[in-house]
């Protein structure tokens, strides 16, 4: 009977996504990402050219420089990924995408395409944050580290 009033928490796992080795998120070169302004998690320093979607949810955000996607989960746990450092300064060039704000997404669909030869090339980093903008959803998160594989291995487990 006293379980009414227990709240009920809901684990939600984030994986990967796009093949590369995890970088904890207050090493990213950049002050913005490093210091957790916009939100909480890990980055990834690509391998691969493909980012898929790490979550099941809605495109919230198709930034028009392509750089950057926002995903809402089920949960409304709010996702970014950040392809790169200094990377918005690029316009669009060395990215293609595949979705539409207001697409829906499984983990694994195919979200972009970098050209990592014109973004090793121009950007400063090519190492991309994975980030939980409204952290205050989150009561617990655990972060994984090593190399990861697109859509198949979990870098954050968050409790909402």
């Amino acid at each position: 009977m006293l379980n009414i009033f227990r709240k009920s928490c809901k684990r939600l796992l984030i994986k990967a996504p796009v093949d590369g080795e995890i970088v904890d998120i207050v090493k990213v070169p950049d002050e913005v990402f490093a210091q957790k302004l916009v939100g909480d998690g890990v980055a990834v320093n690509p391998k691969s050219d493909i980012f898929v979607s790490p979550v099941d949810g809605i495109i919230t955000t198709v930034f028009p420089t392509k750089h950057a996607i926002g995903i809402k989960t089920i949960e409304g746990i709010e996702i970014m990924i950040h392809v790169g450092v200094d990377t918005v300064k690029l316009n669009g060039e060395g990215f293609t995408t595949f979705i539409n704000e207001g697409d829906k997404v499984k983990v694994g669909d195919k979200l972009l395409q970098i050209n990592k030869l014109i973004l090793e090339s121009k950007a400063k980093s090519l190492i991309s944050p994975i980030i939980i903008t409204n952290i205050e959803r989150i009561k617990e998160m655990n972060k994984i580290v090593g190399t990861v594989t697109a859509g198949e291995t979990d870098i954050i487990e968050a409790v909402i």
